[in-house]
Formats: structure tokens, C-alpha cells, sequence
């Protein structure tokens, strides 16, 4: 058994991490945030198209890692208002599609669990609870919380990676960020994190362009070098400890 100052602490995504999210929720959201932008871009009443919702929401996520942060620094926009209409399903719960056994895999992996993900917290509770993995982690981070300095600094940002690893007393190197998204995932390296990414829905994101104004520009068949292990579900984590460690 591992002793618990050696022990890692895993931080999760959600989001086509530890459910396929491009099964249904990304297109709704993808929906549901080019309607919020074209009302919050129109002109005397007449809503923005969609080429120009979708080059501002792209162009956002490009410049400063999430939609949500320009659409606050250019338009005025409340971050609650934004994840609200973005995340408005009528049945969410039919919605979530996953895979089996989640619960004992993260039953085998060593250490602590902490949720990091930039979704909303309802939404993220939501389906937690639905998948019923809420029981297998000590903390809950969503978007909300991720502020410094009183700033909305989601992931990728490192800052608020640096918080979180001052906040848990822990050095980076134990930390293991699992993640579908390899900018955070190259974040959490250049602090000395551990990363596993996680690959198993990319190629069905992929096919949706631009999916929450998300530019996929990476060969899924490479490891990159601030990809410590590659996985295509989180189920092979832990036949890949030896790895992590």
C-alpha cells in the first residue's frame, strides 16, 4: 500500500474525460452559446450571424483560452449568465452516456481525487451524482471557483493550478492532471504535474467544427512531450501507474 505522503493526487476533468460529453452535450452547448452570442452581439435588435458568432467565439478561445473570458472583457458579460443559457437542457440526464466500471477504477488508483473542471458546478454536480463517481472525490472544483486574485482564471490558466497545489500543500510533482484537452494538459507540465491525456472521444469531437470554440489541431495518434501517459479511457489508468510514478 502506498504511503500517503507518496501518494498522488489525481485531478479529473469531466468533459469527455470521465463521460463522452460529445455524445450529446457538446452539440446542445455549442447551440445553446451561439445563440447567447448572437443576442449579446446584435444591433438594433438584429442578432449577430453566424459567421461572425462563430469567427468572435473562436477568436476568443483562442486568445484567451476560454469563450467565457472575452465575451466578459469585450461585451460586459456576467460569467453566471453566460454558463447558465450555455447549459440549459431540457433532460440532461438522458443526455449522459459513459462507460462502465468508473466507479471501481477510481476505487484502484492510490490517492486523493479532486474534480477540476471548467464546466458550471450544477451541471458538473449533475452528472456526478447521475454516474454516481461524486463519493470517489474529496473536492468539487468548477469554473466558479477558479478565481485569483479575484480573476476567472479557468484552465488552462496556470495560476490557477499554482492555487490549488499551495492551497493542498503538495509538490507538483505528485499531482496527475487527467485531461481530454492538451492545453491544459501542457500547462499542468510546464509546473511540473504529472499528465495523463485521455484521447477515447476526441475523434468523435473532431467531427463537430469548433465544438465549444475548441480549435483541435493535434494528431491523435502521437504522444506529445508534456504527455506523460495516453490513454483512450480513463479505465487503462491504472494499468499505467508504473508510469506515474
Amino acid at each position: 500500500m502506498m504511503a500517503a505522503n507518496t501518494a498522488p493526487l489525481w485531478l479529473f476533468d469531466l468533459d469527455n474525460t470521465l463521460h463522452n460529453a460529445s455524445h450529446a452535450f457538446f452539440p446542445a452547448i455549442n447551440v445553446n452559446m451561439n445563440r447567447f452570442i448572437a443576442r449579446t452581439l446584435s444591433v438594433d435588435g438584429v442578432e449577430a450571424d453566424a459567421a461572425t458568432v462563430d469567427a468572435v467565439r473562436t477568436d476568443y478561445w483562442v486568445r484567451y483560452g476560454a469563450t467565457l473570458l472575452g465575451m466578459m472583457k469585450h461585451h460586459a458579460v456576467r460569467a453566471d449568465d453566460f454558463l447558465r443559457e450555455a447549459h440549459r437542457f431540457d433532460d440532461l440526464h438522458s443526455m449522459i452516456k459513459a462507460e462502465r466500471g468508473l466507479i471501481s477504477l477510481l476505487k484502484r488508483l492510490p490517492g486523493r481525487k479532486i474534480l477540476l473542471t471548467n464546466a458550471p458546478q450544477r451541471y458538473s454536480r449533475e452528472v456526478m451524482r447521475h454516474l454516481g463517481l461524486h463519493r470517489q472525490f474529496g473536492k468539487h472544483i468548477s469554473i466558479e471557483s477558479m478565481h485569483v486574485h479575484r480573476q476567472l482564471r479557468p484552465k488552462p490558466s496556470p495560476h490557477v493550478l499554482r492555487k490549488l497545489i499551495a492551497r493542498e500543500g503538495i509538490p507538483a510533482h505528485r499531482c496527475i492532471l487527467v485531461e481530454d484537452t492538451l492545453e491544459n494538459l501542457k500547462s499542468a507540465k510546464r509546473l511540473g504535474m504529472q499528465t495523463a491525456w485521455v484521447t477515447g472521444y476526441l475523434s468523435k469531437t473532431a467531427k463537430i467544427a469548433r465544438l465549444k470554440g475548441q480549435l483541435l489541431q493535434t494528431n491523435l495518434t502521437k504522444r506529445t512531450r508534456y504527455v506523460d501517459v495516453k490513454v483512450k479511457s480513463v479505465r487503462r489508468l491504472a494499468d499505467n501507474l508504473h508510469r506515474l510514478r
